[in-house]
Order: C-alpha cells, then structure tokens, then sequence
C-alpha cells in the first residue's frame, strides 16, 4: 500500500509537523480513502454557501456568544445538521460529505463543519479534544465559550463545561480543565482516525481499517500498538505477502504477551500465502 500520500497534500503537512493545516481538506482526504471518486469542491462550496448565508446575521451579533447561537441556528435550525447515535456505527458519521448528505454525525465530524463555516466567518472557533465527547472553543473577551456541534450547538461557559463533563466522566476539574485547550491538528485528525478504526474494524471492513491503520502509523511511527495493529489488521486482507513482513516486523520488539499471538498470526497468514500463490 502506497504510504507516500502524494495526492494528500494537507495530511502531508501533518507528517511534517506544520501547523497551517486546512483540517476540512485533511478530513475529505481521509474520506477518500473510502470513495475514490469524492468531489472536494462540493463540500467547500457547502461550507462556503452557510458562511454567506451567516454573513449578515452574524455581522449584526450584540456578543461572541450570540454569532456562535446564530451559527448553531443555521447549521442545525436551518440546515438539520445534528448529532444522532446511529452515526457512530459506520464511517459515514466521521465523511464530511456524508454528514452533510444525511444530515448527521458524530461530535468530531460536525465540529468540523463548524469550525469550517466560523473560520470563512473570522471566527476563530477551535477544537477541543474533550474526553468522551469532542467540543469546539471560542476564547471570547468574557472568557471561553464551548460549542456542543452534536447536541444542536449548545453554547457552554467554561464552569457548565466543567460540570458537565466532570458528571459524564467523574474527573476532577483541574484534570478537566488542561483537557478543555485548544487541541492541534495533528490530535484532531489522529481522534479521526482512531473513530474510524473502532468503525472499521467492529464492521469487520479489513480494508478500510488497513489504509486508516496506515495513517494512524505513519503519524505516530514511534508506537508499537499502532504497528501491530496494523499487522493485525493487513493479515484480514488479502494483501497477505505484506502482512507477513509486518507482523515479522513487529515481532521483533514486541512485549512477551503479544508474541504468542504474533507468532500464530504469522503460522496462519504464511499457509494463506501458500494457498494463494
């Protein structure tokens, strides 16, 4: 599998650690992975339409907080875009393009989305990469306001954020609060890809979850989990010739409880190998 990504020219920023990445296009690129022939234009043509629609309205804003509720209005009271639970089960709930198609997400994905439509905006609406539930953040001049894009664009302040998710995770406020900055892209599109993974692999898509798990590797080259998995899940494809030199590979460095594992993983692909060729 080419691991180049030459036609990913903003997954190739992150590669080389650049902060000015367009996280809407970094998005679309991973949606490839799952639709070849994806049109980028007409998701940045959406995003575009909304900031134009938003222009006035949030132009004529009295606060931050009131152009961030008029934003919500619009994607969600306008244009129907809200969180529902059945997007979690496939990858459809993390593709722009089919989140704005089918009207839901998850929280990432529709973060996304509104950070695209703030940022045409000049609003510079940030990631959160909350524990259990992706946010987005405004520091305003009365202090950060959170945005909730799955549950309607809620608007939170930073003590109901604090209390919310502390009632959702049982953490402690001052743990909570160093989670609640601003997060760069780098972790964004790596929570991304691990969702996609969960997707991918509970629907047993080998494929899909191979080229996810390539990514998650070449972003994080350093993590042997990352690489065995990647192993792992080549070795439920047909690419079997690869997945041999991956899981000898990893075999080398793993921990004693995974070598057994390893090792059988190997046995089998090996004979699958023999079969096909």
């Amino acid at each position: 599998m080419d691991g180049s990504y030459s036609n990913d020219l903003e997954f190739k920023k992150l590669l080389s650690r650049r902060s000015d990445v367009d996280l809407t296009v970094v998005a679309l690129e991973i949606a490839r992975d799952a639709d070849a022939r994806l049109d980028f234009s007409a998701v940045s043509n959406w995003i575009q339409d909304r900031a134009n629609e938003l222009l006035g309205p949030v132009s004529r804003a009295d606060s931050e907080r009131e152009a961030l509720a008029r934003l919500g209005s619009c994607l969600c009271g306008q244009h129907g875009i809200r969180g529902q639970n059945t997007a979690f089960e496939c990858g459809a709930g993390s593709y722009l393009h089919r989140v704005i198609e089918t009207q839901s997400g998850i929280p990432i994905s529709l973060s996304l989305l509104y950070m695209g439509v703030a940022q045409k905006l000049g609003i510079d609406l940030r990631g959160v990469s909350a524990p259990s539930h992706f946010l987005t953040r405004l520091d305003s001049l009365d202090g950060p306001i959170f945005l909730d894009a799955y549950s309607e664009g809620r608007l939170l302040d930073l003590d109901e954020c604090l209390q919310w998710l502390g009632s959702v995770t049982e953490m402690g406020r001052d743990d909570l609060d160093l989670l609640l900055r601003p997060a760069d892209a780098r972790s964004i599109v790596t929570r991304m890809l691990m969702n996609l993974k969960v997707v991918h692999t509970k629907r047993e898509d080998w494929n899909l979850a191979a080229k996810v798990q390539h990514r998650l590797v070449a972003l994080m080259p350093a993590s042997y989990t990352e690489r065995r998995d990647l192993a792992l899940i080549t070795a439920r494809t047909s690419r079997t010739g690869e997945a041999i030199r991956l899981l000898r590979s990893t075999l080398k460095d793993c921990p004693d409880d995974d070598r057994e594992v390893l090792q059988h993983c190997i046995d089998m692909t090996r004979k699958q190998h023999s079969r096909w060729n």
